[in-house]
């Protein structure tokens, strides 16, 4: 999901005390806003006054789903903390109208300003409200139903007639429910709503809340009434109104658990239902909580940006992260859905019931969710496997936190733009990592108890990051019971888990600790993990690392707490091998110096089970980033990895892959096809074995399935000759059979890609793409089609997925992303970007994760001067408006530096390398 941020600004919530308290009228200004009537505009920050906020919502929609635009009215009540004349509040593209105030002594009309770069509306009354005394503001409102993916947005899909038909949902975080209903748009401003919703008798509504009635209006039209939602922010308000199907059950807690689809596609809701009932039944207990809604409804959007969202009893997804069919859908597709829908439930409790106070620390709600899918999965649904992926999405966090262009994990943000940028690996994956290293560090007991503690203290209110901190401390009262209990012995020290934990939060990127080994002396030194050409980037950070460390002498788990820049620890004994950050439960990287690596080499090559698969996959991972900051030679690197083709554990295996195929990926990029060549042949070689064990089958436990997966679509798109002949058989029978032969779901990625080299098998392939219902398999055949040689189709599916009608517009950027990843295409995604941006940035809004995901990884692959001052003329060439400004844009040009850096300094000894195995293969064949 993400970009790195350019801001490297200041600690949490700096900004944020003055606006607060100063009313509208008092607050000073240098240039004064000016309203689109010409007038002063009252208010000059991006952030609400805190002199007003909402306490109640009333608000009526009526939709038109044929005319696609709404109108509607809100009254909203409030509280006056200050004496003040004016309301200030927000409204995005929106025809406000009949604007009233109702007070105590009666109604009166109020005068209205718009500053739309602040999307903020200005209620002036002619006398003061004030402090203590009930007010309520109505206003009448009118809008197009939205043709992005945010606010009230239209969406759409075709029946197997053929008839197009039309539903209107919403999508409000982050700051989107203003261009729905004029609001008090910031996670601060809780309040309850009551909501009304017209529509024709041919469609259904939900919304956040159970329906209590429907009443006949005018023109044949009917009203739905919902119950009051509970107290929440803006962000969390959802209604849809569609022609959807549902299916229900109830948890053993007595919540109503409904999942909704198009007519078409509800027999694909079954598995989505029982594993929301699992799910929330678990929260339930976990959280010792009760859900406090009650019921939890789960829709498929046709056409939806991100992969799903959390509003409070309406949680809303892509209909790929929710659909499920058990014939024709992946292991990699169950665990999916499983993983998403476990992230939006634990939403219901971080975010909903408890929410940042504001969106620099977002991180209290994604990297929890994210946190929590895996803690629930694996309680849930064990036989999935979770954990053998969780450790990814730490290395993915550190491949964006590595980048000088990275951020805190609480960051300074203000505007729109800047928000939706947090959305990114740091926010959700760094902040899952370093939630499970305070789980390992304080014991699961612990944290569970802390957590819980957490969430009673602060419902149904706001949070910042200390608060967190504060109730998982443990100098406070039971809990020091409970840490005394977890057999741990702490200092005073290492119970101040504030002062821990503010080091991982306060500061951006993470620590690299060097280990050196003299006998018993074990020293130990931190440094900030930085690629850069600028040492002096990663002067003056600190962190309190959590160490773990195991030896060969015992597999018992040491800890230390590395406060300081450097520090010593004794073994008992003098010992082989000592391997640090256990099954790198800590985010952090270590580099083992002088001869330090040589023992763990030789560990791999001879007994490469002694140390978990998480732990193998760490030290793949280490030992290849090492190489890129210069601290170990890539000669090395290369002889660890050479153990893989002993592996058979999907996390190394995979680890192994993502380092060495993006090696070649960035020679596919250049003139320079014999080295390219030979990098390739050693990967197949070197996981040769593995490959050939492989049944073309469905057979086998959820990892097992999906390395088969993994393995068979690598083979067959190297060229390996085996599945190059068993995939090119199969595609043929299957498609002779008109796509009725059933293909083993795992391995039919390795058939596609294979077809669709032909313009006939390619044409095939979207033919069957037009005519399924069944997404997964959809998504399947889409992404096989990026993979074809043939440019002309690439360019087509672009410029088809851009105008959304035979390939849905959601699902362009992935389009782009993979086509930029094939070697005949990388050219065509680069110059489909720079030629539709202003295109793409009104669709998708500047700042989104699809935005940056384009930017960052169109280019990542790149790797000369020429195609970085490309990039740079392009990126150069935008104005503040059209996203220069975008954090993503720094990210990209460091991935780019640093990429040339790699190649400057390594290609060298790749090749003499690559030439001594390619020797030594041939002596030992003689």
């Amino acid at each position: 999901m993400l970009a790195s941020l350019l801001l490297l600004v200041v600690l949490v919530g700096a900004s944020h005390s003055s606006p607060a308290a100063q009313t509208p009228d008092q607050r000073p200004t240098k240039d004064p806003p000016i309203a689109t009537n010409g007038k002063r505009f009252p208010w000059d920050s991006m952030r609400l006054p805190k002199t007003i906020t909402p306490v109640h919502y009333d608000l009526s929609i009526h939709p038109n789903l044929t005319s696609l635009d709404f109108t509607g009215v809100v009254s909203i009540e409030l509280d006056v903390h200050e004496d003040t004349s004016v309301v200030i509040l927000h409204a995005k593209q929106l025809q406000i109208s009949n604007v009233l105030l109702v007070t105590p002594e009666g109604t009166k009309p109020l005068q209205v300003l718009e500053y739309p770069p602040s999307h903020q509306l200005a209620l002036l009354s002619d006398s003061a409200l004030k402090k203590g005394v009930k007010y309520e503001v109505q206003l009448e409102f009118a809008a197009n139903l939205s043709e992005s993916f945010h606010g009230f947005y239209r969406s759409s899909y075709h029946t197997t007639s053929g008839e197009l038909r039309t539903v209107a949902s919403t999508q409000f975080e982050a700051t989107y429910a203003r261009g729905a209903f004029p609001c008090f748009d910031e996670p601060a401003f809780k309040a309850n709503y009551t909501l009304r919703i017209i529509r024709e008798p041919r469609h259904i509504t939900i919304s956040n809340m159970p329906k209590v009635k429907t009443v006949e209006v005018q023109g044949g039209l009917l009203e739905d009434h919902f119950d009051t939602t509970v107290k929440m922010s803006t962000y969390l308000v959802a209604y849809i109104v569609s022609d959807f199907l549902s299916v229900s059950k109830i948890t053993k807690h007595g919540v109503k658990i409904s999942v909704y689809a198009v007519p078409e596609k509800i027999e694909q809701t079954t598995f989505a239902l029982d594993a929301a009932v699992k799910l929330l039944d678990f929260y339930d207990d976990y959280f010792d909580i009760p859900y406090p809604l009650p019921k939890q409804d789960l829709a498929a959007i046709p056409d939806f940006q991100s992969g799903a969202m959390e509003n409070w009893g309406l949680t809303t997804y892509r209909e790929t992260a929710l659909l499920f069919d058990p014939q024709k859908s992946s292991a990699s597709d169950k665990l999916g859905i499983t993983k998403i829908i476990a992230h939006e439930l634990a939403h219901q409790w971080f975010g909903n019931l408890v929410t940042m106070e504001w969106w620099d620390d977002l991180w209290l709600n994604e990297g929890f969710a994210k946190f929590m899918e895996f803690i629930s999965v694996d309680a849930t649904y064990p036989e999935l496997q979770v954990d053998d992926v969780f450790l990814d999405k730490c290395f993915e966090a550190m491949e964006v936190d590595s980048l000088s262009s990275t951020h805190p994990i609480s960051t300074s943000v203000e505007n729109p733009a800047q928000i939706q940028e947090m959305f990114d690996d740091v926010s959700y994956d760094k902040g899952a990592c370093i939630l499970n290293m305070l789980r390992d560090y304080l014991s699961p007991t612990v944290f569970e108890i802390g957590i819980i503690r957490y969430l009673k203290r602060f419902s149904y209110q706001n949070t910042v990051n200390s608060n967190l901190w504060e109730s998982v401390c443990c100098k406070t009262d039971l809990m020091w019971v409970f840490c005394l209990n977890t057999q741990k012995w702490f200092s005073e020290a290492e119970l101040d888990i504030k002062g821990i934990m503010d080091t991982w939060t306060l500061q951006e990127g993470f620590p690299l600790v060097t280990v050196e080994v003299r006998g018993r002396e074990v020293r130990l030194s931190q440094e900030r993990y930085l690629k850069t050409d600028d040492p002096s980037l990663t002067d003056g950070f600190l962190w309190q690392i959590p160490l773990t460390y195991r030896t060969s002498s015992s597999t018992t788990i040491h800890r230390f707490l590395l406060t300081a820049k450097s520090d010593v620890l004794y073994l008992p004994e003098e010992v082989e091998w000592v391997k640090f950050n256990v099954d790198m439960s800590g985010y952090y990287m270590v580099h083992y110096a002088g001869d330090g690596w040589s023992p763990i080499i030789k560990l791999l090559q001879h007994n490469h089970t002694a140390v978990s698969s998480n732990d193998r996959a760490s030290l793949i991972h280490n030992i290849f980033q090492l190489v890129s900051v210069g601290k170990v030679r890539l000669d090395t690197a290369l002889d660890l990895s050479l153990y893989l083709s002993k592996e058979t554990e999907i996390m190394a295996v995979t680890q192994g892959f993502g380092e060495l195929v993006p090696l070649y990926k960035l020679m596919e990029k250049r003139d320079m096809t014999v080295l390219e060549n030979q990098m390739k042949s050693f990967i197949v070689d070197l996981f040769r074995r593995l490959i050939d064990r492989q049944e073309w089958t469905d057979s086998g436990s959820v990892s097992e399935r999906m390395l088969r997966s993994y393995l068979l679509l690598f083979a067959c798109v190297r060229n390996y000759a085996p599945c190059l002949t068993k995939a090119t058989q199969l595609f043929q029978q299957w498609k002779d059979s008109d796509g009725e032969m059933s293909l083993p779901v795992d391995v039919s990625m390795a058939v596609f890609v294979i077809g669709v080299r032909t313009p006939e098998g390619w044409d095939f392939l979207l033919e069957k793409y037009r005519q399924s219902l069944q997404m997964s398999v959809k998504s399947r055949f889409k992404w096989a089609m990026t993979v074809t040689p043939l440019k002309d189709k690439l360019k087509w599916m672009m410029e088809e997925s851009l105008r959304g009608e035979v390939m849905k517009t959601q699902d362009l950027p992935g389009v782009v992303i993979s086509i930029s990843k094939n070697p005949h295409g990388y050219k065509l995604a680069w110059d489909f970007l720079q030629a539709n941006w202003e295109k793409l940035i009104e669709k998708f809004e500047l700042g989104s994760t699809s935005v940056s995901r384009m930017v960052t990884d169109v280019t990542n692959q790149y790797s000369t001067r020429e195609m970085l001052d490309e990039m740079r003329g392009f990126f150069n060439s935008l104005t503040e408006e059209t996203g220069s400004e975008m954090r993503c844009i720094q990210q990209a040009y460091q991935t780019v530096e640093d990429n040339i850096r790699w190649m400057d300094t390594n290609l060298p000894l790749l090749k003499a390398w690559l030439d001594k195995q390619h020797h030594r293969a041939t002596h030992e064949e003689f």
